[in-house]
């Protein structure tokens, strides 16, 4: 993306300094906030989260100033909290005996059953991401999630297209999540290592028809963490879906390589439809 620079005018000495006329007066657009949730994966928290991507969010800002838009990025902390014995793989040792019950910095937006396939504990999650919209004054655009947050994403952003009718134990925390956002739709939504929401009180009405608002998806080629059948699931119950892979594992990459097509999919999605111009340059 190529910065639009306008050119400074030199006065002669002893004249007035010029006024620049038509558009040479103001080529950009006015500054635009435009806010962007940012949802941790299992086991984390907002600010480690935030820690981990900051790499992301300084090179997003930098790709977004040419056209005048500026992303505030909103990292809420999931509601469930995690206990050693809810890490995957955690095995006690001899020094850490008897403190599986001890509280650590550790998240979840949701529970699996891994019995059922159900999911537990999700209205407290979305009631959560109500709170942090209505905290930040709604109107959030964009959404990006990595690992159960990419599923969280794709919840949310189907929640958010109006026409969805959520099933009856849904229902609340959907009219208060859409009411939170002023009634608007997301205008995108990004997974990193995502996955879909295999409950079926969830699934029947989220991903049918397809989620409509655009997505990127983010594969890491080596990741052992969520199998590609998971994140494909997403892709293809994603109308329209964009998907990127990376050479890397379960994680967000932040080099500069693979943050440009994450910029490039957001700028697409959150500028105005340019007015007909009046005149040819």
């Amino acid at each position: 993306m190529g910065d639009t620079q306008s050119g400074t005018q030199t006065p002669v000495s002893g004249a007035s300094t010029p006024i620049p006329r038509g558009k040479a007066a103001n080529n950009k657009p006015p500054k635009r906030v435009v806010k962007i949730l940012m949802l941790h994966g299992y086991t984390q928290s907002g600010p480690l989260f935030r820690a981990k991507t900051r790499a992301v969010e300084k090179l997003l800002a930098k790709a977004l100033a040419p056209r005048n838009l500026v992303p505030s990025l909103i990292y809420p902390t999931a509601p469930n909290r995690l206990y050693p014995r809810d890490i995957p793989d955690y095995q006690p040792s001899s020094d850490n005996e008897g403190k599986e019950d001890e509280e650590i910095d550790a998240w979840a937006w949701f529970r699996k059953d891994e019995a059922t396939g159900s999911y537990r504990l999700v209205q407290q999650g979305m009631t959560q991401l109500a709170s942090a919209i209505e905290e930040a004054g709604g109107e959030i655009e964009g959404v990006i999630g990595f690992s159960q947050g990419g599923c969280v994403a794709s919840i949310l952003a189907a929640s958010l297209e109006g026409f969805r009718q959520p099933a009856e134990e849904h229902r609340k925390w959907v009219e208060r999540i859409r009411a939170a956002n002023g009634g608007k739709q997301l205008k995108f939504w990004v997974s990193y290592s995502g996955f879909w929401a295999v409950d079926q009180g969830l699934s029947g009405w989220l991903y049918e028809p397809k989620v409509q608002t655009p997505s990127l998806h983010y594969f890491g080629g080596l990741d052992t963490v969520v199998d590609e059948s998971r994140s494909q699931g997403l892709v293809e119950r994603s109308e329209g879906a964009v998907k990127v892979v990376h050479p890397g594992g379960h994680y967000v990459p932040v080099s500069k390589e693979w943050v440009m097509p994450l910029a490039g999919f957001v700028l697409k999605y959150l500028e105005e439809p340019k007015a007909e111009e009046g005149e040819k340059l």
